[in-house]
């Protein structure tokens, strides 16, 4: 690890800025310098960690001070930024854009590690007036401390050096510039980056690390975001649960399924050996004693997904015998009975729940959510297009209510020992949770007649 490590935080005064594509070039520029780099995402987003670990060849972790305590998020990025050369967070939305004012904002997160930001600016349409634009995310919170800026959709010299004027003027350092390139761009999709095999994510984030040192100034970068080693060795997050757990775990993983929270495996790893499948290409479901389907875009692959008909077989006779369960998002889509596309596409999924989902007439459901369920408050994130028919659907008495307290119309499904929900719920530091979901199973399985050699014979 380098004597000086860098840590700092690319942000933006609002969406759309270029702050992603700017990240991920400078995330493999940097590890081409022969840096080890660690990647952060700022917020709930599932799909810009993708991406980002492709970029820096290390897995992105999640830093969400709304879904998680300030000492959670504090304990699990020194922890990891401990073994690199340069640690880079990016952030969501505008800098100061949170849940309510700055909570959960990317300021916030800044704030809470002392880290410096990096702003990016789309420059576009603009020269001089980026002056006062910088100077109030530079003065509008002292404890936020805005150090540089890299400008964005920049075509030439004398553009640039009007904003270097303006960088001077507001008393930040411009570090640099991109230009509008077609070639360097990702194409959007729902929230965050579209994952699609249409795209060469690789050949972009190739093509950004190679533009990047030509207009960015990356030792100053360096040289400015140089921060002291933090102590971590009392700092390691405590995420294992202490249990005698030791449960055959099996995660969805594909194209179809992808949207995960590096610290829910982490969590999940200690309660047992964790396999990884593919719904959309393996026959059938591993022996398994809890199965995590996690959201992704069941949706683009509904094709294949029902073509698959042994797997939808053996995920249904496993629900059906007890196997415990946890779905979200796209995974509850999956073990409906139907998907319809937003063409009107009908296709067999699983018919694990008696409900069936569709992307027709398709409006945005997005937000925080805090769910109330046996006693805990487990936090997390709702985003979907998709609506459900769930007239004959059970719910467990859970109640889930967004970032102000506000009753929301989510709810938590179940059938037998399948649990189901929109939420993507975050239980990094949150392993009571996991331990629920086997204990509520465990009582289900004493309380049955005739118990099924499937279910989690483990104590919590």
């Amino acid at each position: 690890m380098s004597e000086h490590p860098s840590s700092f935080l690319i942000s933006a005064p609002s969406s759309n800025s270029g702050k992603t594509s700017i990240m991920l070039g400078l995330l493999r520029a940097l590890k081409e310098r022969g840096l080890r780099v660690q990647p952060f995402k700022c917020g709930p987003d599932y799909i810009d960690t993708i991406h980002h670990t492709t970029a820096a060849g290390k897995q992105s972790v999640n830093l969400d001070t709304f879904m998680a305590s300030s000492e959670h998020v504090k304990n699990v990025y020194w922890h990891y930024s401990g073994k690199v050369d340069v640690s880079v967070a990016e952030g969501v939305m505008g800098l100061f854009d949170g849940a309510d004012r700055m909570v959960g904002s990317s300021a916030e997160i800044a704030t809470l590690l002392d880290i410096p930001v990096i702003l990016v600016i789309n420059a576009r349409s603009m020269a001089y007036s980026a002056a006062p634009l910088i100077y109030g995310f530079k003065n509008f919170n002292k404890n936020v401390r805005v150090v540089g800026v890299i400008f964005n959709f920049v075509n030439t010299v004398s553009h640039y050096r009007f904003l270097q004027d303006a960088c001077e003027d507001a008393g930040v350092e411009a570090l640099g510039y991109l230009p509008e390139n077609r070639n360097l761009s990702i194409p959007s999709r729902h929230l965050g980056l579209h994952i699609s095999a249409e795209t060469d994510y690789e050949a972009i984030i190739q093509k950004l690390a190679e533009q990047i040192p030509l207009t960015v100034n990356l030792d100053r970068l360096l040289e400015i975001t140089s921060l002291p080693i933090v102590q971590t060795e009392n700092k390691k997050e405590a995420i294992a649960a202490q249990t005698s757990a030791k449960l055959r775990i099996t995660i969805a993983r594909d194209e179809a399924f992808s949207f995960t929270y590096h610290q829910n495996i982490e969590v999940l790893s200690h309660f047992g050996e964790i396999t990884w499948f593919s719904p959309m290409r393996d026959s059938h479901l591993p022996e398994t004693d809890l199965l995590y389907l996690p959201g992704g875009y069941p949706e683009l692959f509904a094709q294949t997904l029902a073509d698959n008909e042994s797997m939808r077989e053996s995920i249904h006779q496993y629900c059906q015998k007890g196997g415990l369960t946890y779905a979200e998002c796209g995974g509850l889509m999956y073990l409906g009975k139907t998907l319809v596309t937003n063409k009107g596409e009908s296709f067999p999924m699983t018919g694990v729940l008696n409900c069936n989902t569709s992307m027709e007439s398709a409006k945005m459901i997005l937000g925080y959510r805090i769910m109330h369920w046996n006693g805990q408050d487990i936090r997390g994130h709702e985003f979907h297009y998709s609506k459900i028919s769930d007239e004959k659907l059970q719910t467990e008495p859970a109640t889930l209510t967004n970032a102000k307290g506000i009753a929301v119309d989510t709810k938590l499904y179940r059938s037998k020992n399948t649990f189901a929900s929109y939420t993507h719920l975050y239980w990094g530091d949150k392993p009571e949770f996991i331990e629920q979901l086997i204990k509520t199973a465990i009582n289900a399985e004493s309380q049955s007649p005739s118990g099924d050699s499937r279910q989690p014979k483990a104590e919590v």
